[in-house]
């Protein structure tokens, strides 16, 4: 049974004499606490809210119903969080998730952390106590704020009704100062549900209370860099989350083309360009780092993702491009730092550099790029025997393999874990910008689900596939009835190896064998029968040859059906990532 609602009001059921007495009281020009944050959401662009309900916080549902705001109801808090940051990486807008008291809010805790470390714009509502009761201990009191702050780049209690819609523009504003993140918001019971005249309430009205954030910095720098780059022979350029966060994507396509520079993606950044463009690499990044005479690194701090810089030759021109003054030249020295929007940036930058590249100089970095295209062909078939291996258990670079040769035009795909995403991302090349989403630099597992019920949401024309890792599998998977409860229904495609094997290897390669198998090992669970237990198809593969035709059957099902599918591959336990073997996520 689908629970979507076109029009929220619809589900309200039909009139009675205390609806018609609040509406009486509304239309007097009285509004309560729950009716502002409903009314401020709506005019920060918010369309839907992600939730579990709880006494604290249910005013500001009834409001949602009144401003036709989308109300999606999962089974932990954790949950929602992820699926209000997935909202926001796939929508470009704010994205929202309320929350109960107390353990309300710290379950959602993981969530907003995985937002703060990716630069993921996302407005935390949690309720609290009755101001009448402040430290007497009320129902789920806790210190939220205190809590909240180190992970947000605003928090807040609100203390008065009158302020409750300032207080939430004044925390979505936060939201998107600099790099993008997430706020918090505390707002007592008593003034979520008191009534206060609307006159007194100050509500600012959408589009008169921000700045542009489409800065170029310093227009002197814009030159330097045009200088740079039209000077040199082997440059690169790392595009990085916040290209894409930015919506900055066509911009950074437009540069790669116009000026002829092989282009490198991470994060969100996967999937700017298509397979196969020859602007488009990834395999060859530590030889560019090693080599080229200029790397320009947009949008990504120098985080362990990068060897805290110290993978990048010392002998090239190092030049950051970042949202956020702190990030740039942070771990590692540079030798031209831009602050402002990539986007913007960059489109500056090609206007500055158009038409003045000269022969030799074009000559010089065709070669370049042709050396790269070389080495990146040579790598591809170095991994084929790993893409194709037959073996059995199956190796996950197989399905690795297989997953990229399934993805369409048009699918989302999302990895959560550890080795499937390190390993996937050695094979998976999305077709289109934002059709790449993972945990980001916190290493969150459990992502998954929440982001799968957010892509659809968002896009739900387009496929969405989650590939878990049993561990991650199991951590949030029951919100897959949410996704199926409100038409969302996606793919999961688990890699089995019955353990959490990234941190095993570390163990095994430290501890040995006798000691270490302690505290990483799971149990052979057959997760197909979860999706024939929520009225979805499942399938268990333990030969190579059947993964294809296992996922193909899933999709016809997901269509057929409208529930979510899973394919549960099992995989090699004895296999991993090249990353977890070097422990490079420590160094």
């Amino acid at each position: 049974m689908s629970a979507v609602v076109s029009s929220p009001n619809q589900s309200m059921g039909s009139t009675t004499a205390d609806d018609t007495l609040r509406q009486k009281t509304r239309n007097a020009g009285v509004i309560s606490g729950g009716h502002l944050v409903a009314k401020a959401l709506k005019n920060e662009g918010v369309d839907t809210i992600f939730t579990l309900c709880g006494g604290h916080i249910i005013d500001i549902y009834d409001g949602c119903v009144d401003e036709g705001i989308r109300i999606i109801d999962v089974r932990h808090e954790q949950v929602a969080a992820h699926a209000a940051d997935g909202y926001a990486r796939q929508t470009g807008k704010l994205g929202c998730v309320v929350t109960t008291a107390g353990p309300g809010c710290t379950n959602a805790v993981t969530g907003i952390a995985t937002a703060f470390r990716s630069e993921s714009p996302v407005l935390h509502i949690g309720g609290q106590g009755a101001q009448t009761q402040h430290k007497m201990g009320s129902l789920q009191d806790l210190p939220h704020v205190d809590i909240m702050a180190p992970i947000t780049r605003f928090a807040a209690s609100v203390s008065s009704t009158e302020r409750v819609a300032d207080m939430i523009s004044m925390a979505a504003r936060e939201c998107f100062n600099g790099a993008p993140g997430p706020a918090y918001l505390e707002i007592p019971r008593d003034v979520l549900d008191r009534e206060v005249e609307l006159t007194r309430a100050i509500v600012p009205q959408p589009g008169h209370y921000r700045a542009s954030t489409k800065s170029i910095g310093d227009p002197r720098d814009i030159e330097k860099l045009a200088d740079i780059i039209v000077n040199a022979e082997r440059p690169a350029i790392l595009y990085g989350q916040q290209v894409w966060t930015a919506r900055g994507h066509e911009e950074a396509i437009a540069l790669l083309r116009g000026i002829d520079i092989p282009g490198y993606f991470n994060g969100a950044s996967r999937g700017l360009l298509p397979p196969g463009d020859p602007h488009h690499f990834d395999r060859t990044r530590s030889q560019a780092f090693a080599n080229a005479d200029v790397l320009i690194v947009v949008g990504t701090p120098f985080d362990f993702r990068m060897g805290y810089g110290k993978r990048i030759s010392k002998e090239l021109t190092l030049v950051q491009i970042d949202m956020d003054y702190r990030t740039v030249g942070k771990n590692r020295d540079i030798d031209l730092g831009l602050v402002g929007d990539p986007g913007a940036i960059l489109a500056a930058v090609l206007q500055a550099a158009s038409g003045r590249l000269k022969d030799d100089k074009r000559q010089a970095r065709r070669k370049w790029m042709a050396q790269l295209q070389d080495a990146e062909a040579s790598a591809t078939e170095k991994l084929m025997p790993l893409f194709k291996s037959n073996s059995t258990p199956i190796h996950p670079y197989r399905v690795a393999y297989e997953l990229n040769e399934f993805l369409s035009e048009d699918t989302v795909y999302i990895g959560d874990g550890g080795d499937v995403v390190t390993i996937s991302a050695q094979a998976v090349r999305p077709r289109r910008p934002g059709q790449w989403m993972d945990p980001g630099a916190l290493g969150s597992l459990g992502v998954g689900t929440g982001f799968a019920l957010a892509a659809k949401l968002a896009h739900p024309h387009k496929e969405v596939l989650c590939y878990y890792g049993d561990g991650s599998f199991g951590m949030t998977a029951f919100d897959m009835e949410t996704a199926n409860r409100f038409g969302a229904p996606y793919l999961a495609v688990i890699g089995n190896n019955s353990a959490m094997n990234q941190i095993r290897y570390g163990q095994l390669a430290k501890y040995g064998d006798e000691r270490g198998n302690v505290g990483n090992l799971l149990s052979d669970v057959p997760f197909s029968k979860f999706a024939e237990m929520l009225g979805g198809h499942g399938e268990e593969v333990l030969d190579p040859a059947q993964i294809a035709g296992a996922l193909q059957r899933a999709r016809e099902a997901i269509h057929r059906t409208g529930r979510s599918a899973v394919v549960n591959v099992w995989v090699d336990p004895r296999e991993y990532a090249p990353g977890t073997k070097n422990q490079t996520m420590y160094k």
